[in-house]
C-alpha cells in the first residue's frame, strides 16, 4: 500500500490560510486585556469608544487624552506627533482614559452581557467571609469613587452585601474607578437570580461555650471611648500648656528689651 501525497493544490491553499492568520493584527485592546492582570477588564467595543457622546467629561480627566484615544484605537495620526520621549505618558494616558470608557461599558447591556460571564468564571474570586468561601460565593468589582486616584479595586459580596479587599493583589492594584461604584449593584439588579436567597449565620463570640452578653461588649467599648477621650484631654492640655509658655517666653523677652 502506498502512502497518498497532499497535492500541491491543497498545500499552496494551506499556505495562503496560514499567511493570512498571520497577517491579523491584534488591535490595542485586544492586547491590553490580555496583559497579565488584565484578565479584570473585559473588551470594550469600538463602535461603542467612536461615540464621543459616551466619552462626555473625560478628555478633562486625562492628560494627552487625543492621543490616547488615537492608540486605544490604532489610529496613526501623522500629523500630530509628539516626541519620543512622551510615549510612555501617551501609553500610561491610554491605559487610564480605557479603565475611565470601561466602567462607563460595563452598564451597557453588552458590558453587563461580558462581565457576566467573567462573573461566573470566578474572574474575581470569591468572598472571603467564611460562611461564604465555603459556599464558593463569587464577587463583583466595585469602586469607592468614580474619581481617579480616589482608591484601589474593592469587592463586593450580594451574599453578606459586604466590600472586601480582593484576594487578587493584580486586581487590587487597579484603580476603583475602572469599575466605578453603581456596576455592581446595577449587575445585581439586571440578573436578580443571582443574588442569594440565604444571607450567612453571623459568628456568634463565645467563652467556654457561652455568648458573650451584648453588655459586656457595651461595656468594653464604653471604656475604649473613655480611654479616647482622656486621651484627647491630655493632649489639649499639653498643647495649651505648651502655648502659654510660649506666650510667657514672649512677656519676658520684651521686658528684657
Amino acid at each position: 500500500m502506498h502512502a497518498v501525497e497532499p497535492s500541491s493544490d491543497s498545500d499552496e491553499e494551506y499556505s495562503e490560510v496560514y499567511s493570512e492568520d498571520m497577517e491579523v493584527e491584534t488591535s490595542w485592546i485586544q492586547w491590553f486585556c490580555n496583559l497579565k492582570g488584565n484578565e479584570f477588564f473585559c473588551e470594550v467595543d469600538e463602535d461603542y469608544i467612536q461615540d464621543d457622546f459616551n466619552l462626555t467629561g473625560l478628555s478633562t480627566q486625562v492628560p494627552y487624552y487625543e492621543h490616547a484615544l488615537n492608540m486605544i484605537l490604532d489610529f496613526d495620526d501623522q500629523d500630530d506627533q509628539l516626541p519620543e520621549d512622551h510615549q510612555p505618558l501617551v501609553e500610561t494616558a491610554a491605559q487610564m482614559l480605557y479603565g475611565l470608557i470601561h466602567a462607563r461599558f460595563i452598564l451597557t447591556s453588552r458590558g453587563m452581557s461580558s462581565m457576566l460571564d467573567k462573573y461566573n468564571h470566578l474572574t474575581y474570586g470569591t468572598c472571603p467571609m467564611a460562611s461564604c468561601d465555603s459556599m464558593g460565593q463569587a464577587v463583583l468589582p466595585i469602586g469607592m469613587s468614580d474619581q481617579l486616584r480616589q482608591s484601589a479595586a474593592k469587592v463586593y459580596c450580594s451574599r453578606c452585601r459586604e466590600v472586601y479587599f480582593p484576594k487578587s493583589s493584580r486586581l487590587e492594584a487597579l484603580d476603583g474607578a475602572y469599575f466605578g461604584t453603581s456596576f455592581a449593584h446595577l449587575f445585581l439588579l439586571t440578573y436578580p437570580h443571582l443574588v442569594p436567597q440565604e444571607s450567612p449565620r453571623l459568628y456568634v463570640p463565645r467563652v467556654y461555650g457561652f455568648k458573650i452578653h451584648k453588655s459586656v461588649k457595651e461595656v468594653l467599648r464604653r471604656q475604649r471611648d473613655q480611654r479616647e477621650l482622656e486621651k484627647k484631654q491630655r493632649e489639649q492640655l499639653a498643647m495649651q500648656q505648651h502655648s502659654q509658655a510660649q506666650q510667657g517666653a514672649g512677656h519676658e523677652d520684651g521686658k528684657l528689651q
